[in-house]
């Protein structure tokens, strides 16, 4: 399992001295899922238009039709609070597109975003944390890489394989 990292002070480093930027991360001790309202509850209406005047521009060389939507932005955040093996906490926040996809499909369900944040939880905590061996896939964002944030990573997907699957993965 030497692909497998299970220190974030150790990450860190190689992530500021350029080595990695992307991470397989076993934390020790998941200790928390955790969610936050969103401040901002629609897009930036200026990073849209410029997105679609990008947008506007390649049609002229594509010539097929384009694949690009807009979603819906997330009204809320969500978190995993972790213990690595040095025994260093860490509160990460889960940028996963599957996450939004569970939202937004419970919430088709449920017209309620309290109810839908708890069957987000139930899956990422009750599936995922206390019933699998769960791994996270860690990344950096340009923004906080090249800036060398204290901790410039973010959780970019959760995988969740049964406890006896965890010896021919890795």
């Amino acid at each position: 399992m030497g692909n497998v990292q299970t220190s974030k002070i150790k990450i860190i480093q190689d992530a500021h001295a350029n080595r990695l930027s992307l991470v397989v991360f076993k934390p020790k001790k998941f200790l928390k899922f955790e969610w936050e309202a969103e401040e901002e509850r629609d897009w930036d209406p200026e990073k849209i238009a410029k997105l679609e005047d990008d947008r506007k521009q390649l049609d002229a060389f594509k010539g097929l039709e384009d694949p690009f939507k807009i979603v819906h932005k997330l009204p809320y955040k969500f978190y995993y609070k972790f213990e690595d093996a040095d025994g260093e906490e860490s509160r990460l926040m889960i940028e996963d597109w599957e996450i939004g996809a569970l939202y937004w499909n419970c919430f088709k369900k449920t017209n309620d975003e309290e109810e839908t944040c708890r069957l987000v939880k139930k899956r990422y905590w009750d599936d995922f944390v206390l019933t699998k061996d769960t791994y996270l896939f860690l990344g950096t964002t340009k923004e906080y890489h090249f800036k060398k944030a204290p901790n410039p990573f973010v959780i970019i997907g959760v995988f969740p394989p049964k406890h006896q699957l965890q010896q021919s993965l890795f």
